[in-house]
């Protein structure tokens, strides 16, 4: 039971350090990465639809985004999607596709986007610190039950705790990794 609820636990933490890796693809670097469009929403005949499922999305080079739609006639509405979605990005279209130019990043932007990376970052610690605490508290019921000794309570919180200590390490990690992609030019 006790191997359970660490299991258990190991797993959410991983779903958490994939869903900050996910997030942090999301945030821009000073080129172009098509992921930064992963959250639009397009209006494809009266339902929101993810841009990626009505277009072809791609960088061909460092400093622009190509969305190219499968239906000519979305165009307009790709364009007018990315625009509302306020990531700073202003795009053009030529009737057939959507280019939106990649702008260099200055340093109050840099500033601003490694301060998200640390905020994203620091919402998953406590997320990861979160399932520690309920894995512990689970821990003790099972010792209040008599399930399991003082002894293996103790055991097994010092597990939990490691593997908390090694998906904490490896978001920082990641952020670190994230920090140094935006703040270098």
């Amino acid at each position: 039971m006790p191997k359970q609820l660490l299991a258990a636990s190991e797993e959410k933490m991983k779903k958490s350090l994939e869903s900050l890796n996910k997030e942090f693809s999301s945030v821009r670097t000073g080129k172009a990465n098509p992921a930064i469009l992963n959250g639009i929403q397009v209006d494809y005949w009266g339902v929101a639809t993810p841009l990626y499922q009505v277009a072809s999305i791609s960088a061909p080079d460092s400093q622009t985004i190509t969305v190219k739609p499968y239906d000519k006639s979305l165009v307009k509405t790709i364009e007018k999607a990315i625009l509302t979605a306020e990531l700073g990005l202003n795009p053009g279209n030529d009737g057939e596709m959507v280019r939106i130019p990649i702008p260099p990043l200055n340093e109050a932007t840099r500033k601003d986007l490694v301060k998200t990376v640390k905020k994203l970052a620091e919402d998953n610690k406590v997320a990861i610190r979160n399932i520690r605490r309920d894995v512990i508290d689970g821990l003790k019921k099972l010792e209040k039950d008599s399930l399991i000794s003082e002894d293996a309570l103790r055991q097994y919180s010092d597990e939990a705790q490691k593997l908390t200590d090694k998906y904490i390490a490896e978001i920082d990690k990641s952020a670190k990794d994230k920090e140094l992609s935006i703040m270098s030019i």
